[in-house]
């Protein structure tokens, strides 16, 4: 084989979202765009803010000397005393400072920097499912072990069964609130919980066990709904997060890590996460980008257009006689699939050109996913695909 055998073994279990999305554009080749009805990938279909087009248009122009070179690993300092500050301002953190963020590429290289830094080879990842499918991928990038341990029906987490899976190789538990793919946003009676748990098992065990929070849709919520603050509610949280849905940014992979002031061996967890960004590859986060979010704080997209996107398909499906849970946050639809093979149900919808992901690829066989980050007109004409396909397997 020309390529390394785990490469090869992990294109084999490769994500389900990228396969439907693949083969969503060989749909769209045969049958033209506007007959295929992609909901595979979350790739925000609602524009960034205009200030961010102004900001772009005025930064690009501006004659600034090394304007494209190489800053800190860390990040540019305004940046990081931006984001800082926001953070201070949003989540009631307890007083972060600019040595308390790393500016990243995107989440997806922050959350790779975090385990890069923290994991020794074979200790654990604990990860409420459903779970984002990439996660047991960066955790395997850096010699740790996935744990993947159910939420209750309702999808809040089981508190009780993650404190059952805590052992002596745990480092890490990884949450992702508003959640991808089921739309859940963890409550704080929850997360008080969780960070209870960690405290007394990390004492217990007598070794620290972090709390890291992968949040790129924090700011993407519906109907008064709060996301609780790990940073206020543990010493030992760490946030990563990004502007990809926040600012519908997802292709510029502008993001950052935060870490609690009062984190165990916070030095060393900063200069470690610094040094891995640097030797991962990433380097910096993008010059451009760094200079634009810095005055882009508290600014986000139009949340009410995925929030009326949510709406027409949540509503449309359950009148047809769909089960799902409303989404709080985020721009996904869980359903539960009519049968048990929810591979089987996505091929079926994929018959009338309505593309899916299975449930089985986000640890949790029996449902499947629709992003609904698209366009009205995707939504609505797929409606009758959606129901043509339930009563296929409810006759």
């Amino acid at each position: 084989m020309a390529i390394a055998e785990k490469i090869g073994q992990s294109i084999n279990k490769a994500s389900w979202i990228r396969k439907m999305f693949e083969e969503g554009v060989l749909m769209k080749q045969k049958y033209g765009a506007e007959s295929v009805y992609d909901f595979s990938l979350g790739n925000p279909n609602v524009e960034p803010p205009e200030h961010f087009k102004k900001l772009l248009r005025t930064v690009a122009a501006q004659e600034v000397p090394n304007k494209h070179g190489y800053m800190p690993n860390a990040g540019m300092p305004e940046a990081r005393v931006a984001v800082a500050a926001q953070l201070n301002r949003q989540q009631d953190s307890p007083m972060l400072t600019a040595e308390h963020v790393i500016m990243t590429c995107g989440a997806a290289g922050g959350l790779n920097v975090v385990l890069k830094t923290l994991l020794n080879p074979g200790e654990e990842v604990i990860i409420p499912k459903p779970l984002f499918a990439e996660y047991p991928f960066y955790v395997d990038n850096h010699g740790g072990v996935s744990t993947l341990v159910s939420t209750r029906p309702d999808f809040f987490l089981d508190v009780d069964a993650i404190a059952s899976a805590i052992n002596e190789r745990t480092k890490v538990i990884l949450i992702n609130s508003p959640n991808n793919p089921s739309g859940r946003v963890y409550d704080e009676t929850s997360i008080q919980g969780l960070a209870s748990i960690i405290e007394e098992k990390s004492s217990a065990l007598k070794r620290d066990i972090y709390l890291a929070s992968d949040e790129p849709y924090r700011e993407i919520v519906y109907d008064g709904v709060k996301v609780p603050s790990i940073l206020k509610a543990c010493k030992n949280g760490i946030v990563v997060s990004s502007y990809s849905k926040s600012l519908s940014l997802p292709g510029e992979r502008i993001g950052y890590i935060a870490v609690h002031p009062e984190l165990p061996d916070l030095d060393a967890a900063l200069g470690g996460m610094v040094l891995c960004n640097r030797i991962l590859g990433f380097v910096n986060a993008p010059a451009l980008m760094q200079r634009i979010v810095k005055d882009l704080q508290g600014v986000q997209v139009d949340v009410a257009e995925y929030k009326r996107k949510r709406d027409l398909i949540y509503d449309g499906l359950i009148a047809m006689g769909y089960e799902a849970t409303r989404p709080e946050g985020a721009f996904y639809l869980f359903p539960k699939s009519p049968i048990a093979d929810d591979v089987a149900f996505v091929r079926a919808l994929q018959k009338r050109r309505i593309l899916t992901t299975p449930g089985s690829g986000f640890g949790v066989p029996g449902y499947f996913r629709i992003a609904y980050c698209v366009d009205d007109a995707t939504i609505v004409n797929a409606m009758n695909g959606f129901e043509e396909t339930l009563r296929e397997f409810k006759k």
